[in-house]
């Protein structure tokens, strides 16, 4: 009887009104709001479950298979991965615990999206050529059924690195490298550069390299959003939170040489909700370290660099948080639209951006410059001292540029060989070992993990650093 009488005296009401038509034309969602009702009615009867006070959606679930810390396009990537792979569907389930839920300080979105295999390590070339793959068939990887496809703006503009005298001969082994891995790169001298690039002052440049396919740049906003949006629909979960600290157990076990270990295994991630003092535990097989500029510190969280000096349980994870800065200027004289992403010697870069004669670049700070990562403020300075002088110098057009806006990015930094270091957090013990190995000689995600805002190789073009 009460639920009778609440539903005649809830149509006769303005709410009930409101959902009849209307001339011209009637009220959306009309199922969807009737369903709104019924749950609203439901909440007041007798034996009703709705209880706002005890709304738990927002927290992370008790346990995940994967734990990924960092939702990133590395992180987004890790976990599409993942879903794709595994047999039967559904078989995993991953957690992506991302604190910043709007990415406005996430190295991805503040990149300048470019791609290239213009590499010394075999294993950087490698992983370029598969990504540079996965861009151009984008839509064959991250489809979502009904949504529209993804448009990632590829330019495909090439690279052109410029080396000096001193460098000529490092550039040219490493062009050996690249061709060897299927890249195609061809060396330019001085003259030639001046005939395909006119507009470029070839003074003190003893030779180039530059990227004839699959190098330019792209939307890195558009790459992180369809990752998201295909990993969502593939199960995978998604929490607004920052994890604070790992569980984990000890278990004693021998070597086939019979040489006893201590194996850790995590087994435990706490999760501190955003914008909230609580915490929600998470059960898990796994945790991969995907945080990022931010990656030493949650390493530190798995007691990675806590161990006694000289002993490996006592080497920190050689990333640190770099701040850089991009500067986006104006300049109608400027470089037309064949221009590549260009690399000078000095360190200093830039790149075409659209088609209004504006150009996006930067250049690496030395290591007495370093600025302070505490926040992403811009120093307009820098570009007049460091960043215009060396462009006006390589390319006279751009004596008359006009800045017209800027901002900072974070970079992880990698202190030990500037590569990309795998870091999976299961265990300690002999896997440890090994996977910290790798630092010296992982490539990077190039395509399926954008750079942060920093120059080829630290300012040197010769080298494999950041891009």
């Amino acid at each position: 009887m009460l639920r009778r009488t609440l539903l005649l005296g809830l149509c006769r009401g303005p709410l009930g009104r409101g959902l009849g038509t209307h001339r011209g034309g009637s009220i959306l969602d009309r199922d969807g709001k009737m369903s709104e009702i019924k749950k609203k009615i439901q909440s007041i009867l007798p034996g009703g479950d709705w209880n706002p006070l005890y709304d738990t959606s927002y927290l992370p679930p008790e346990s995940s298979d994967v734990v990924i810390v960092g939702g990133g396009v590395l992180g987004l990537s890790v976990a599409y991965w993942l879903k794709k792979l595994e047999k039967p569907r559904g078989a995993i389930r991953v957690l992506v615990v991302e604190r910043d839920h709007t990415y406005s300080r996430a190295s991805t979105v503040l990149s300048v999206g470019g791609i290239r295999q213009q590499f010394s390590v075999p294993e950087n070339v490698q992983l370029s050529l598969f990504s540079i793959d996965f861009l151009r068939n984008i839509n064959e990887y991250l489809a979502v059924a009904d949504d529209p496809p993804l448009d990632i703006q590829f330019n495909p503009s090439g690279y052109l690195l410029l080396a000096s005298e001193k460098g000529a001969a490092i550039m040219e082994n490493n062009v050996k490298v690249q061709r060897q891995e299927g890249a195609k790169v061809c060396l330019m001298s001085p003259e030639q550069l001046r005939n395909k690039f006119p507009w470029i002052n070839t003074e003190g440049v003893a030779l180039a390299s530059y990227g004839m396919e699959h190098e330019g740049w792209f939307d890195p906003w558009c790459l992180l959003q369809g990752l998201r949006r295909k990993v969502q629909s593939m199960g995978v979960l998604f929490c607004r939170g920052e994890v604070t600290r790992f569980v984990s157990s000890s278990n004693l076990m021998k070597t086939a040489s019979g040489e006893e270990v201590n194996v850790k295994r995590i087994h435990e991630v706490h999760v501190k909700i955003d914008q909230s003092l609580e915490y929600q535990p998470v059960e898990c097989a796994i945790v991969i370290n995907a945080a990022g500029a931010w990656s030493g510190q949650v390493a530190e969280l798995a007691g990675i660099g806590k161990g006694p000096p000289g002993t490996l349980q006592g080497t920190k994870l050689p990333v640190e948080l770099r701040k850089r800065y991009v500067y986006l200027w104006h300049c109608p004289q400027g470089p037309g639209l064949e221009t590549p992403f260009v690399i000078d010697p000095s360190g200093t870069y830039f790149r075409r951006e659209g088609l209004g004669h504006n150009y996006l670049g930067g250049c690496s700070p030395t290591e007495e410059e370093e600025p302070d990562p505490g926040n992403l403020e811009v120093d307009h300075d820098f570009f007049q001292d460091r960043v215009w002088p060396p462009l006006a110098q390589r390319v006279p057009a751009f004596e008359t540029l006009k800045v017209r806006s800027a901002w900072a990015g974070y970079y992880d930094y990698n202190t030990f060989d500037q590569n990309g270091v795998p870091l999976l957090l299961g265990r300690e013990g002999p896997g440890a070992q090994h996977h910290l190995s790798l630092a010296g000689r992982a490539g990077r995600l190039q395509a399926v993990r954008p750079r942060p805002t920093e120059s080829v190789g630290g300012g040197d073009p010769r080298t494999d650093g950041p891009g």
